[in-house]
């Protein structure tokens, strides 16, 4: 990978809690790596069984790498958008994903205007996680209509989370 100053790939212990978190519901996830970077968070979900991931990267020097770490690895089911994240949003069609990694630059961009995004234009599918990461001293966004942090940790400056579209209740089944 290309020494690009604005990345900051997610580090291996925190990948490792985030893929726990996530192990019960990856199998054959849609998901949407955002501001993807090296590609990580959507190439190790497409290793560990999602169905397909979109990766998106504005920087021209990162997703060209990305684009041959698809080839190297044959990641047939993975689709690099060269391009801005905002922009990709706010004019690609949605498709409502199961999981979506958001790990944005942390001194430029809104993640609000991100999670707004996410939520307006019906990026999140009925049961969406949305995974999370930002500077710790920084408070949280308000999540979309619906969603709820199930997990949270911190490590060194970065707070991570995991956040999950409510499940509607068991319906009452009668003998």
């Amino acid at each position: 990978m290309p020494d690009v100053e604005e990345l900051r790939p997610t580090p291996e212990r925190v990948r490792e809690t985030l893929f726990n978190w996530l192990a019960p519901r990856i199998e054959g996830s849609r998901c949407l790596d955002l501001f993807a970077g090296t590609g990580v968070l959507g190439l190790e979900a497409l290793s560990r069984g999602a169905a397909d991931a979109i990766l998106v990267e504005r920087n021209r020097q990162a997703s060209d790498a990305l684009r041959k770490s698809i080839e190297k690895f044959g990641a047939s089911s993975a689709r690099l958008v060269a391009g801005d994240a905002l922009d990709f949003l706010r004019n690609a069609d949605p498709l409502p994903m199961d999981i979506v990694f958001l790990d944005p630059p942390f001194a430029e961009t809104s993640a609000a205007t991100v999670i707004d995004l996410l939520g307006s234009r019906g990026w999140l599918g009925t049961h969406a996680s949305i995974y999370f990461e930002q500077d710790a001293a920084k408070p949280l966004p308000e999540l979309p209509a619906g969603f709820t942090v199930r997990r949270e940790k911190k490590a060194g400056n970065v707070r991570y989370l995991l956040a999950d579209a409510e499940r509607p209740p068991p319906e009452d089944r009668a003998p």
